[in-house]
């Protein structure tokens, strides 16, 4: 049973804090079923989400293994890959249960490993090679997180990651004047009440990987609002963002901002253009960023280490 749910695990990419906690639930929610499973009794009205996968069920599993550390804050709910996970699971189950090896102890116990091989991830690493432009130190980085993500679909850690920086940026450059609010990444900023991932005086910040059509009306309703839009992605996002916005008619009106100019140009001018003063700034800005994921997300493995050299 063990070898089999490894290569489940590994052949439908159940590393991430979401399909972990579906495979939590769904192993509890089983246990007293008649099989085969149908994966329509596991879906919730709306036929989006998994029935009963929240915080409180995942924390319930968790607290009973001995885990207090929140996996997700939403316990799974709001990935986008929860459904067709679950359809996989039960899938999965149904064919163990048909080869008369199904051991649902076994199945929890396999994925509590699971959790806790997921809280001891390893951080990404920044690497301050003096050699390098900062715009490239920040680059790999970033390709550090897309990779993570190919790796792990239905986690965004690429936005997470840009998102945390560009509040942990802020933080150090305004230290003093003015008070950032930071949020887990997966929160909607318009339910939150806000007018964008970060509101700071007039302007309304957006951090995207991908900007939308979506992210435009965004930046219409901000200037109906009397707030000035800044949008701040990747190099690629920057040519769409803008395409979009003039289809808006308002380029003229919003910033648009590359992310790693965004970062890198703040942490020239913060370190008074010295080598010795910029890696204290960017470690002041990691320290940060570390504190700002321990407060607002679930997932250790956002933490990034510094290393120095090649």
């Amino acid at each position: 049973m063990k070898s089999n749910l490894e290569t489940f695990a590994r052949d439908n990419k159940f590393t991430g804090k979401g399909p972990l906690s579906v495979a939590l639930v769904i192993t509890e929610r089983v246990k007293n079923k008649t099989f085969p499973l149908d994966s329509n009794d596991f879906l919730a009205e709306s036929g989006t989400q998994v029935a009963g996968l929240g915080l409180a069920s995942v924390q319930a599993i968790l607290t009973r293994n001995g885990i207090s550390r929140v996996l997700a804050k939403e316990g799974g709910r709001t990935s986008r890959g929860s459904v067709p996970n679950m359809i996989s699971y039960i899938q999965f189950l149904n064919q163990m249960h048909a080869e008369n090896v199904l051991d649902l102890e076994i199945a929890e116990k396999f994925w509590i490993g699971r959790v806790e091989a997921f809280f001891a991830g390893k951080p990404f690493t920044l690497r301050l090679d003096p050699q390098l432009g900062l715009r490239a130190v920040v680059r790999n980085l970033m390709d550090q997180a897309s990779l993570r993500q190919k790796a792990d679909t239905g986690t965004m850690f690429l936005g997470t990651v840009m998102q945390h920086l560009v509040g942990a940026k802020l933080d150090i450059v305004l230290k003093g004047e003015s008070s950032i609010e930071h949020h887990n990444a997966n929160q909607n900023d318009q339910k939150e009440g806000r007018t964008g991932d970060f509101d700071i005086g007039d302007v309304s910040i957006h951090v995207s990987t991908a900007p939308s059509e979506a992210l435009i009306q965004k930046c219409v309703e901000n200037l109906s609002i009397g707030q000035k839009p800044m949008i701040i992605t990747g190099r690629k996002g920057a040519v769409v963002a803008e395409g979009l916005a003039e289809n808006a008619h308002i380029l003229d009106r919003i910033d648009i901002i590359e992310f790693e100019q965004f970062i890198a140009t703040n942490i020239h001018e913060l370190g008074r253009f010295s080598l010795e003063q910029r890696r204290v700034k960017v470690e002041e800005i990691i320290e940060r960023y570390n504190q700002i994921i321990n407060e607002v997300e679930t997932d250790p493995s956002l933490m990034i280490e510094l290393a120095h050299g090649r």
